[in-house]
């Protein structure tokens, strides 16, 4: 069994496979949280609001010196400009491509769109070509609207999320919808700080909170 490469596979356009596997990968997710509004709370309780998408961060390096095969060909033509294309539009698609990244065993390690590149060329022809280079990656998680709704319970009443009210509705029938009991309007009512459920403007951005609710 052979070394396997990490490999990115754009939606458009040939796959880029790392010339040396990079020595680690690091992964961040970030989350939100709210802090409840209580009195005489020295750590008030919070409600979760959203999840940010993952981060990938990897380096990879690139040669065309030292390599067996060296040609002494332009580092950015054989390699780079590869991974740059990744954050530019792409003119079929009006937007950067999605990537799907793999690596041996692991098989579909992340898939995403490249959010930062950071270029490094340290190694350089006695014309200037540059022939050696370090690249740092920061890849974002992408999902369609299907595909995380499809891994989440939205209609679920513990499970907080955002809503923006509409012309005509109220409280009451925000409850009746999101929690199937139309009495339910006093939990939302205290999370938004609403002292008029009667008078809710279009547009206004609502957190539904989790039921059991405690202010």
């Amino acid at each position: 069994m052979g070394l396997k490469h990490l490999t990115i596979k754009p939606e458009t356009g040939p796959e880029i496979i790392a010339l040396f596997n990079p020595e680690k990968l690091g992964f961040s997710k970030s989350v939100g949280w709210k802090k409840q509004q209580a009195k005489q709370r020295d750590v008030p309780e919070l409600q979760f609001t959203s999840s940010e998408p993952r981060a990938l961060n990897l380096d990879l390096f690139f040669d065309t010196y030292d390599t067996p095969d060296a040609q002494k060909e332009d580092v950015r033509k054989k390699y780079t400009d590869k991974l740059l294309k990744l954050a530019m539009v792409d003119s079929g698609l009006h937007r950067p491509p999605v990537c799907e990244l793999s690596w041996g065993v692991v098989g579909d390690l992340f898939k995403g769109v490249l959010e930062k590149l950071q270029q490094q060329f340290i190694l350089f022809m006695e014309d200037g070509t540059p022939v050696r280079a370090k690249v740092s990656c920061t890849f974002k998680e992408w999902r369609t609207n299907k595909e995380d709704s499809q891994r989440q319970k939205p209609e679920s009443s513990d499970v907080a999320k955002m809503r923006v009210v509409k012309r005509g509705e109220t409280l009451s029938s925000i409850a009746a919808e999101e929690y199937l009991d139309p009495g339910q309007w006093r939990p939302i009512a205290c999370q938004n700080h609403i002292e008029d459920p009667r008078s809710v403007a279009a547009g206004t951005v609502l957190l539904i909170p989790t039921l059991p609710y405690r202010p």
